[in-house]
């Protein structure tokens, strides 16, 4: 999936759709579901950011109907693990996480931490959010502004 990137006119954010698919996969179909999350691992190319690895929910993780709350040590493990089989090429690059809802979008939590991550990380961020519904919340953030991603005009 190739987006234009919202915060640079030139540049795209792509997603491998082995990426998607996990998503997808993660989504809270029932009603007993509790939210799922991890990271995203991609690269940067100039100012094009590309993802194409993700983590996803580990044993330590808190996990409920409406909240995901990234805890387990699994998730920078992997991380790291990419950074270095790549040689420092593949990078921490963002947030997922499911949301009981249709239309996903982020809800004012999310916003929190999202500024917190691009404030910390002081480079662009990626932030994806599942619906129940094939849907998705896509956006990029960097420094205090976090706008959503949209699809590229024919």
């Amino acid at each position: 999936m190739m987006l234009q990137h919202p915060l640079i006119s030139t540049a795209r954010l792509l997603i491998d759709d082995a990426v998607l698919e996990v998503v997808m996969g993660n989504r809270q179909l029932k009603s007993t579901d509790a939210e799922s999350g991890g990271i995203l691992l991609g690269l940067r190319r100039d100012d094009h950011l590309h993802v194409t690895g993700l983590t996803t929910p580990y044993p330590d993780d808190k996990r409920s109907r409406t909240s995901f709350q990234r805890k387990d040590k699994g998730h920078q493990a992997r991380a790291l693990a990419g950074w270095l089989n790549s040689g420092g090429v593949v990078d921490y690059i963002g947030e997922w996480h499911s949301h009981p809802e249709r239309h996903p979008s982020p809800s004012p939590i999310d916003s929190r931490e999202w500024n917190s991550i691009c404030l910390f990380q002081r480079k662009p961020m990626v932030f994806l959010i599942a619906g129940t519904l094939a849907q998705l919340w896509l956006g990029v953030g960097h420094n205090r502004d976090i706008r959503q991603a949209l699809p590229l005009l024919a």
